[in-house]
């Protein structure tokens, strides 16, 4: 309870007090109202304006949290069945959110980045992922496509994304294919996409839907019939929309029908007390067109006398119209006065293309420090605010000085734009790298190249590709690794024949050491080394007398082996390891080891006994002979484990073999081995040894059982695939990688690596 609640009860209490001990002792014969400084308040606040308050904070309050009651459902109601004839809706913004908002913003990136081809590839593949992505995403993409004049792509897009993979359109969607067609000259396609949106669809057309189907109407010569669909949309309730006005009026302007022009004005107005200003626009350049300067500006003045607060597009677009026909005052005048109406939050007047317009014409007459003053102006009028310039506007002005040669203002405006917290973007660092290069400023373009990786932005392989054949042409490949190896180190990957450029520019400068560093790298991260780079390489370092060290790393990089290491890792044992002990005599034919272990292995059971066998190389193929017995401890083997074996049973003694080179799987006949004792592990720390070949029987293993399967140490550390475990399906590749193999039967045993 508040202090000044606490004093007026106190006095109330005091004033009670004292009535009563009046009344008792006679002294007041008919009681009187007490007077009090305070009055007594029969309300809980302290004034009605409180009150009032009171009750906005509980009405707020309400509609932020409803009452429980209204949140409470009966449990013994019965839920209400789904409509399965009730349409799908497509996603709303609240399902923009975790995994999803991140493949967005990922998609948004390269589509900022100009990789388009990228971005589609991560939309499409993430459709068969857990995090498929939203219509925003494929809006995004889409309408990118539709951007670029990539008519063809945008609309097998909108194929796969909304007839096959089953994501519900929005009106949005619709429109952007609505405006691919119509662009493409297939505006019946679009009129049929249309109908197909008042027929099925759980939205009616937007007004920039019938914006798109009017322009593709009349810029096909059939103004009749777009003036037959905005009446169509005026009739379904829509509001008469400005820009579809201005379609109807620009199309019989151009057709010489003025009067026809000025009775859809006429019309606009009475149906619109406030209009888009676009529409003045158009009759100005017309007018002005025709030689009518006079009407021109009557209709200029019309529309500044109206006092509409107009949107920066329309006063950017009267901007452009008086500029374009030698208006410079007027339009001076009014840029002046649009930035004195720039008040934000409350209305914001102008934008970055505002100032890019005007600047623009400063540099077209070779104003250019008018054209900085500019940039930085703001308004003179009391209550106006300077306009908070964006990284568009800096990328306008930056690459308009670029162009002119201008690169040390660049330098300081791009200076400035660091300063101010503004993030820069990639088309900033692809105007300074073209203007160093154009300007012979090759270490420049290499230091903004620097940056440029640092920054985190996507570099596409078409620029890359370009840019590095720029530096290798003028003797700087040496310098250009720094930068190949850091754009190696991000995701995504650089191109293959990025790194070619690169080394076959290494290597005719003679820098083998890093051509062989940049190999290295391409093996670490897995990335192909395309057949020409292969031969050139090899052919280059055999000139050299370096064949074979070139050759080794290339011949690594094959499947089957490890991931390549950079030769500073532990040394590599090669050749038969050293073995003591008397020389080893085994029953039956002589065994050749060190071939690609078996397979398929099955038949009857094996027996096995002796001192341990470590093989110098993978278990044999296909053995023969008569049965061989073996005595000893456990067998420890490096290689995959047999799969399917048949044939007599075998017999083997003999002093220790050691294992350990990796091979390639085999096929071998015989019956599943009988393994009995603890399991054994072998395999995660042999030595290489010489690969050899060894025939005979099946052996009868009796003792431990053997478990393979892991990954062999060769001097360098190896990445296994995990153990199949039984009774489990093998894992499958991602759709756009090869086909998984198929499960042979029987299944596999545990431990074992898939073949």
């Amino acid at each position: 309870m508040s202090l000044h609640r606490l004093i007026l009860r106190s006095l109330r209490r005091s004033s009670s007090v004292s009535a009563a001990a009046a009344s008792t002792n006679g002294t007041l014969i008919q009681q009187r109202p007490q007077l009090s400084l305070v009055p007594i308040r029969t309300f809980a606040f302290s004034s009605a304006e409180e009150a009032a308050a009171e009750r906005r904070r509980r009405k707020r309050r309400l509609r932020i949290e409803p009452p429980l009651h209204a949140l409470r459902r009966d449990p013994n109601a019965p839920r209400p069945k789904p409509d399965p004839n009730a349409p799908r809706l497509p996603d709303s913004t609240s399902a923009l959110v975790g995994p999803r908002l991140n493949l967005h913003n990922r998609v948004q990136s390269f589509i900022r980045a100009g990789d388009l081809d990228l971005a589609s590839a991560t939309a499409r593949q993430s459709v068969f992922s857990n995090t498929r992505p939203t219509v925003f995403t494929c809006n995004a993409i889409i309408a990118a496509m539709y951007r670029n004049k990539r008519f063809d792509d945008a609309i097998a897009l909108f194929h796969f994304f909304f007839n096959q993979s089953n994501i519900v359109p929005n009106v949005v969607s619709y429109n952007v294919l609505i405006n691919t067609h119509c662009d493409a000259g297939r505006v019946d396609v679009g009129l049929d996409i249309y109908r197909h949106i008042l027929a099925n669809a759980p939205f009616s057309p937007s007004p920039v839907t019938y914006r798109h189907i009017t322009k593709g109407l009349i810029d096909s010569g059939r103004i009749d019939e777009a003036v037959d669909l905005l009446r169509e949309m005026l009739n379904k309730g829509h509001g008469a929309d400005s820009l579809v006005y201005n379609n109807l009026i620009s199309g019989f302007l151009n057709l010489e029908n003025e009067g026809k022009a000025i009775e859809l004005f006429d019309e606009l107005k009475e149906r619109c007390l406030v209009y888009d200003g676009v529409v003045n626009g158009t009759f100005m350049d017309w007018y002005f067109t025709k030689g009518r300067g006079k009407d021109a500006m009557d209709s200029y003045k019309s529309l500044l006398d109206r006092q509409f607060r107009m949107t920066p597009p329309t006063c950017n677009a009267l901007l452009e119209v008086l500029l374009k026909h030698d208006k410079k005052v007027e339009a001076w005048a009014f840029f002046d006065q649009m930035l004195d109406n720039h008040t934000p939050p409350n209305f914001q007047a102008v934008n970055s293309d505002t100032f890019s317009v005007m600047v623009n014409e400063c540099v077209k007459l070779g104003k250019f420090s008018e054209a900085i003053e500019v940039f930085k102006k703001v308004g003179t009028k009391p209550g106006s605010k300077p306009f908070a310039m964006d990284v568009a506007g800096y990328n306008n002005i930056i690459a308009r000085f670029c162009e002119n040669g201008l690169l040390t203002e660049a330098e300081q405006l791009f200076g400035e734009l660091s300063n101010k917290s503004l993030t820069p973007d990639v088309n900033i660092y692809r105007t300074f790298i073209d203007a160093y290069l154009r300007m012979e400023r090759v270490d420049d373009a290499l230091h903004m190249f620097h940056r440029f990786v640092d920054s985190g932005l996507r570099v596409i392989v078409s620029f890359s590709n370009r840019v590095f054949d720029e530096f290798v042409n003028k003797g700087k490949a040496g310098e250009s690794v720094a930068v190949l190896i850091k754009m190696g180190e991000k995701d995504p990957k650089p191109d293959p024949m990025t790194y070619e450029i690169v080394i076959k520019g290494l290597c005719k400068e003679r820098l083998f050491d890093a051509c062989r560093n940049l190999m290295g790298q391409m093996m670490r991260f897995n990335i192909g080394v395309t057949p020409s780079l292969r031969d050139f390489v090899v052919e280059a370092f055999g000139k050299e007398g370096r064949s074979e060290e070139i050759e080794g790393m290339l011949e690594a990089s094959r499947p089957g082996f490890g991931a390549y290491r950079s030769p500073s890792g532990p040394p590599r044992t090669a050749g038969p390891p050293q073995m003591g002990g008397p020389p080893q005599r085994m029953g039956g034919p002589p065994q050749h080891m060190g071939g690609p272990p078996p397979q398929h292995m099955s038949g009857p059971p094996q027996h096995m006994s002796g001192p341990p066998q470590h093989m110098g190389g993978p278990p044999p193929q296909h053995m023969s002979g008569p049965p061989q017995h073996m005595s000893g401890p456990p067998q420890h083997m490096g290689g995959p484990p047999p799969q399917h074996m048949s044939g007599p049973p075998q017999h083997m003694s003999g002093p220790p073999q050691h294992m350990g080179e990796p091979g390639y799987p085999s096929h071998m006949a015989g019956h599943p081995p009988h393994m009995a004792g603890p399991p054994q592990m072998a395999g995660p720390h042999q030595m290489a040894g010489q690969p050899s070949h060894m025939a005979g029987h099946p052996r009868h293993m009796a003792g431990p059982p053997q478990m393979a399967g892991h990954p062999q140490m060769t001097g360098h550390p190896q990445v296994a695939e995990p153990p199949q475990m039984p009774g489990y399906p093998q894992m499958e590749e991602p759709f756009w990688m090869e086909q998984p193999p198929q499960m042979e039967e029987p299944p596999r045993m545990a431990g074992q690596a898939s073949a």
